[in-house]
């Protein structure tokens, strides 16, 4: 018996979910058969299709709803330590199911790609039913080398090796979506979106939706800090360029899976939703002395880089063979790899190896400029405890050593930042709300755009990015 949906749009006409609030992230498998019992329950409107295998055999699965001539893409799990949007695309499945505005009144078939790295997934369940405190996340975090997330595309389209990032090309390329969103997860910090293309209203809309969520938006991001703001909030993701490792995992600049079906007319929207909420990242008020910010940040990122480069050397000999180690390992010299080099483009004192000058710095800059680096020392420590661990052993006593740092960082998140544990819920909630708005701002641009004959929007004639 279906019960009352709590947690839908408060302006929009009542409707029943199947679902429940969802107190934890589904895992990999739970979401196939939770996709597959909604088609169960609706044969005629859901459809679920094996479109590509993981390095691992793990069938990526396709959630299809509704019968229109025109499609979306929304991908979850693109990368493996962000659970939300698994959770999300089944929210939005029931909901394109309830709504007919959705689906055949904007002539619609919402096509939801269930987690794009299942493998990466898989090894994040360990904290992935909780408890959730920051502790738990980091000791068992996951996320692949740069090179094996299935998002980019560092030697261009033609030279994808994954099988996971050559599914989602054949997907694009078959289902030419007007829209396309890429579901992400901020572990610690705010809610921003990013797009291809603007969608003017969007960031108003998001400010109203994380207002009545109680979640905070990120005003200056790390990921964005070279890109333009469309809206607070609310960035433009540049066309890709080449450059080297650093900058690709820095700034996203090679091209991706964003960008590919860009061509058809796509407008990509990648729609972030934190896990741990910090109010500090929306604050815009000018800091009494930024320089002293960014030196004290980049001294303690130096640092940080330092004693777990001093780790990694005791620990490398004893956990450094089979598979299993270098998929851990990959991750951990990458972060190793890019973290002096930020710690030199954020530095007053030595900002002449900046790429480019640093943006106008506000609190609410800063404190991500902190979270990230912050970040960086945190993932890699708990990769490394991760290497200890499944070595079972530990001749170099680094095991001690790592839960000292780990402990004193999530402090720091918790105590120096307020970082604050947004339930699971409520994070799938905000998320699908922006997917639908920027939705909605998508399919009028597209029906506008269309009357005005404007060229590459709606069109499925290719056109080369770098000509764009």
């Amino acid at each position: 018996m279906r019960t009352p949906c709590t947690t839908g749009e408060p302006t929009a006409p009542q409707w029943r979910c199947a679902l429940p609030p969802l107190l934890r992230y589904p895992t990999v498998d739970e979401l196939a058969s939770r996709a597959a019992a909604l088609v169960a329950r609706h044969p005629r409107d859901a459809r679920l299709r094996r479109v590509g295998t993981s390095r691992a055999g793990t069938p990526l699965w396709l959630l299809s709803v509704g019968h229109g001539s025109r499609h979306t893409l929304v991908v979850a799990g693109p990368h493996a330590n962000e659970p939300v949007g698994g959770g999300t695309v089944l929210r939005l499945a029931e909901r394109a199911l309830a709504d007919p505005r959705l689906c055949e009144g904007a002539d619609t078939t919402w096509n939801l790609l269930l987690c794009l790295d299942p493998d990466g997934a898989r090894r994040n369940e360990g904290w992935l039913a909780g408890p959730y405190t920051l502790q738990n996340y980091f000791r068992k975090f996951f996320r692949p080398g740069f090179l094996e997330q299935p998002e980019w595309l560092p030697e261009g389209p033609d030279g994808t090796v994954l099988p996971e990032t050559r599914a989602l090309l054949d997907v694009q390329d078959e289902l030419r979506p007007y829209f396309q969103c890429s579901l992400h997860g901020v572990d610690v910090g705010g809610a921003f979106v990013e797009l291809t293309r603007d969608l003017p209203g969007l960031a108003r809309r998001v400010e109203r939706t994380a207002a009545r969520l109680g979640i905070p938006r990120e005003l200056g991001p790390y990921d964005t800090l070279y890109w333009p703001t469309l809206g607070p909030a609310v960035y433009r993701i540049p066309p890709p360029r080449r450059g080297d490792l650093a900058a690709a995992i820095t700034e996203a600049a090679v091209e991706s899976t964003w960008f590919h079906p860009h061509p058809y007319g796509t407008v990509t929207a990648v729609v972030e939703a934190p896990m741990w909420g910090v109010t500090a990242v929306e604050n815009d008020t000018p800091p009494p002395d930024a320089d002293a910010v960014l030196r004290a940040i980049s001294r303690t990122l130096r640092r940080d880089t330092a004693l777990l480069e001093a780790v990694l050397t005791r620990v490398r000999p004893s956990v450094s063979t089979g598979p299993d180690a270098a998929r851990l390992l990959a991750p951990v010299d990458d972060y190793l790899l890019v973290g002096p080099g930020i710690a030199d483009s954020w530095d007053p004192d030595t900002g002449g190896a900046a790429p480019r000058p640093l943006p106008p710095l506000d609190t609410a800059r800063l404190t991500a400029l902190a979270i990230s680096a912050r970040r960086v020392a945190l993932r890699t420590a708990g990769l490394l405890h991760q290497l200890v661990i499944r070595a079972g052993e530990d001749p170099a006593g680094a095991l001690p050593d790592l839960d000292r740092l780990i402990e004193a960082w999530c402090a720091d998140y918790r105590d120096g930042y307020g970082a604050r544990w947004i339930p699971v819920a409520r994070q799938v909630e905000y998320q699908s709300r922006v997917v639908v708005a920027a939705f909605e701002l998508a399919g009028r641009r597209a029906r506008v755009d269309s009357h005005s004959g404007e060229p590459g929007w709606g069109s499925q004639a290719a056109v080369p990015m770098h000509r764009e």
